[in-house]
Formats: structure tokens, sequence, C-alpha cells
């Protein structure tokens, strides 16, 4: 049956001047007038147009090229931002949402110029309701800021990307981290987003004020701007859920003799239903960047990192059980770290992998896949993975979440070499096309951004993408936000 086509099957993209390809091309109408107005709203220490200022917020850690804005400002609450937004719209300005700058997909690059909006400067920690288990906070607080101010409350945020992210850009991208096996990502972790929508006006996606751990009110709105990367508007608060912090906590490392043999023990322990709070492989390859990145002395092998999180007497039980798969696996001793010193510079070796990987070869550029499949194909895409790499002549250590079926390879190339650029382009292409003949995605955590554009029309489909582009005309009609992203 042939396909209707996006104007017939969502007429509001008629109305839409210019509208080709699914695609606008905003008229940039950017003049002294309008950096007025943005500066009576802002304040004239509160925007900027210098160069320096823009090739900042023009790039993210991808190996994507920096795409600079036209002005740069700096709201303070959402009041300004809301106003701010209204001007964009009124002069079809793009409008690029910047947090941290850590994305690893060009979330921030200013593909067709306009007005960045740096969220930096709101960053009140608005509402702490302990006995409720959760938090309000805006933009420019960021996960270890607000673990920070956590301390002494008895609660923690779990959710940790490698980078001290913000967390609406975390929100943002959907993104994850070391902890979701057992806590979730950041889909499970937010409950309520306050929202300045493309023309200006402000909306709640669960009702103002809402905190509740559960509700079947309408449609899921929530979930809709988690993972929009600043497509659908402008994340102003997000209210998150938190968690209680274990009586004890310890981690250990596990070495192997095989990739196969790590990955196996991985879903060996989740079929036994432990509740293991980390499990992250690392290779050899990764290994060895760690250990001379982070001063480590591990063995260059194929590893697992983990953590348990409990009482006393679970863990014994935890860790009793896991010790079983892992000699069943051909698994080393474990090597203990079971202080807070001791966990803390494991861990931290953990979510510096990205620089370790970039440290290999300095002066290149560095790309992060993000696969995710079912667990029980774990294994094989990731053997499967490490033989590729090997044939392709590729640096492209393997790190990852598996105890969620997503990892990363940190691909190293030098811009300088075309030739080394197509190979790695081929291979990522090739990854993630794997993974999606095997019931997976092209990305587990990092959003779609610029890179996975074509990979996310081959994942949802024909008439899964005719969907989200209606819904992005809906909320925003003339394409001004974050343009040349995701859809």
């Amino acid at each position: 049956m042939a396909l209707h086509s996006p104007l017939r099957a969502f007429p509001a993209l008629k109305r839409v001047a210019g509208w080709r390809n699914h695609r606008l091309q905003p008229k940039r109408c950017m003049n002294r007038d309008v950096t007025d107005a943005l500066s009576a709203v802002a304040g004239a220490d509160n925007i900027s147009t210098s160069s320096a200022v823009l090739e900042q917020h023009g790039k993210d850690e991808s190996y994507h090229g920096c795409k600079p804005p036209d002005i740069v400002v700096w709201p303070q609450n959402v009041e300004q931002v809301s106003r701010l937004a209204a001007i964009c719209w009124a002069n079809d300005l793009p409008i690029i949402p910047f947090g941290t700058s850590t994305g690893l997909e060009g979330g921030v690059a200013a593909l067709k110029g306009g007005v960045c909006f740096d969220l930096t400067k709101m960053d009140k920690i608005v509402k702490l309701n302990a006995v409720d288990f959760d938090v309000t906070v805006e933009p420019g607080v960021t996960r270890k800021s607000l673990n920070n101010y956590l301390r002494g409350s008895g609660l923690w945020f779990p959710v940790d990307p490698g980078a001290d992210a913000s967390l609406c850009g975390m929100a943002a991208t959907s993104a994850s981290g070391t902890n979701a096996v057992r806590y979730g990502t950041m889909r499970e972790n937010v409950m309520n987003m306050e929202v300045v929508l493309a023309d200006g006006r402000i909306m709640y996606t669960a009702g103002a004020q809402r905190r509740t751990r559960k509700t079947s009110a309408g449609y899921n709105l929530t979930n809709l701007f988690v993972g929009s990367e600043g497509t659908l508007g402008i994340i102003t608060k997000t209210t998150l859920r938190l968690h209680g912090i274990p009586e004890s906590m310890v981690s250990a490392v596990c070495t192997f003799p095989t990739v196969q043999a790590a990955v196996d023990c991985t879903v060996q322990v989740l079929q036994y239903g432990i509740p293991i709070a980390r499990i992250e492989f690392l290779d050899d390859v990764m290994m060895d960047a760690c250990n001379k990145f982070s001063k480590l002395n591990y063995a260059v092998s194929s590893t697992l990192f983990l953590e348990f999180h409990g009482t006393e007497k679970s863990l014994a039980e935890q860790i009793q059980v896991t010790d079983e798969i892992m000699k069943a696996n051909r698994g080393s001793d474990y090597i203990w770290a079971k202080d807070q010193e001791a966990r803390d510079k494991l861990w931290q070796a953990r979510h510096n992998a990205w620089y370790a990987a970039r440290a290999l070869r300095p002066g290149c550029k560095a790309y992060s896949t993000d696969v995710c499949v079912p667990l029980s194909k774990l294994p094989e895409i990731i053997v499967a993975t490490k033989d590729d790499l090997i044939q392709s002549k590729l640096t492209g250590p393997i790190v990852g979440h598996v105890g969620d079926g997503n990892f990363h390879c940190l691909m190293t190339m030098d811009p300088r070499d075309k030739d080394e650029e197509r190979r790695v382009k081929e291979f990522t292409d090739r990854l993630a096309r794997r993974a999606l003949a095997m019931d997976g995605t092209c990305t587990g955590e990092h959003g779609i951004g610029l890179g996975k554009r074509h990979l996310l029309t081959e994942e949802i489909g024909a008439v899964g993408m005719e969907v989200m582009r209606g819904i992005k005309a809906a909320l925003d009609p003339k394409q001004i936000m974050n343009p040349g992203k995701v859809v």
C-alpha cells in the first residue's frame, strides 16, 4: 500500500510556508533592532557577539565542526526565556539551547546561525522534597552539583553520564550512565518538565507543580520531551526522582581471557536476577588507555568493573553468586575497591574513558558509537565488532554499559587522513546496521543529533518518521527550534 505524504497525513504542514523535504529554511533577520530587543530582555551584560564566545557555543565534544550562532544570550529566569523566544519567533530566528556543551552528536551546532540560549546562569535548585524523593532544578544545575547539594539528606541522583552534564541537558538527550542497569535512565527518572515552546508559551509536561510517581492523565508529554534534543522546546526546569543512598557499596574489578567470556558473564549475572548496581565492560585496548590516563595498574585484558549496593547481608549474597558466575567463565579473582576513595578512583577512571581513548592518539579527532541491543545479542555483536575493528585496522577501544546492552567504540582518527576517516564512517555505519539487524537501536544514550539522521529513518520506518515530523510541525511550525537535528 502506498504511503501518504506528510502533507496529506498532517494538514498543519501545508500552512507552513516554505516546507520542503520536511525542513524549513528559517529567514534570518538578525539586525540591530533584534539585538536591541534581546538586550532589553536579558540585559546588555547577558548578550554577546564576540567571535570567541560564538566559537565556544558552536561546538560540543563531538567530531562535528564548529557552527557558531549569530548571538549568545544568557537568560536569568523562565520569563526571560519566554520573552526571548517570542522575539526569535517573530523574527524567524533559529533557537539553539545550550548547557554544558558535553554532548557527543553535534547538538549545539548552529547550522543556520540564530540565537544560542546559554542556560548556565539559571542554576537554582528550586525545591527539594526529601520525604517524597524528588527535586526540581533549573538547567544550569549539573549532576555533580545536585549530588553535592544532597549530601547529608540520605538521597542521591544516580544517573551518571561520563561528563558533569546539565540535568536538563541530560533530559533533552535521554542520557544514562553506569548506574542505569539498576536505577534507570533519564527517561525513568524525569517526572515533570517546564518547557518554553518555540513561540514563547510556557507549558508543564505533567501539569504545573505535579510530581506524582505515576500518572495516567492524557498523553505522556514528559517522555515526548525527554530525548527531543532541543528540537521541540527549551527545558527550563525538570523534576527528578531521587533514590535513597544504599547502606553499603562495594566495587570490584574482574578480568577475563576473552571478550566472549566477559560478555557471557554479564548476561548470566543479569539472568540470575542479581540486582547489580553497575556492570561495565572494557576491552584490552580500553584498559591499556585507562591505565595510562588514570594511572591505574590493572591487567590489560577484557575486564568488568562491577558495583554492588544494598545491606551488608544482601551484598554478601550478591557477591557470592556473582563470584561463582565469574569463575564459571574463567574470570580472575576480584580486585576490590571497598572504601570511598578507592571506589571514586575506579569510577572516575571509567568516566574518563572518552579522554583516555583520545589520549592514545594526541591531535586526533574522536567519535563515539552508541549502539544498544537486547541482552541476548550482546556477546555476538561485541565479538563481531571487535573482529571488524581489527580487520578494518582502526583504533576504537570498546567500553560499555553492558548491563543495558549498550556499548561504545571510542573511535580515534587523524583528520588529515581521509582514507582513515572514510573507513571509520563505513565501520560506524556497519556497526549501527548490525545493531538494527539484531533488533537494537543506533543510539542508546547519546541521541541522534547531526550524524545519525539517516540511521533514524532506517530504525523508525517511514510512517514513524512522518509522525515525528508531524509532531515537530505542530509544536514548531516555523522550524526554528535547533534546526537540522533529529528529523
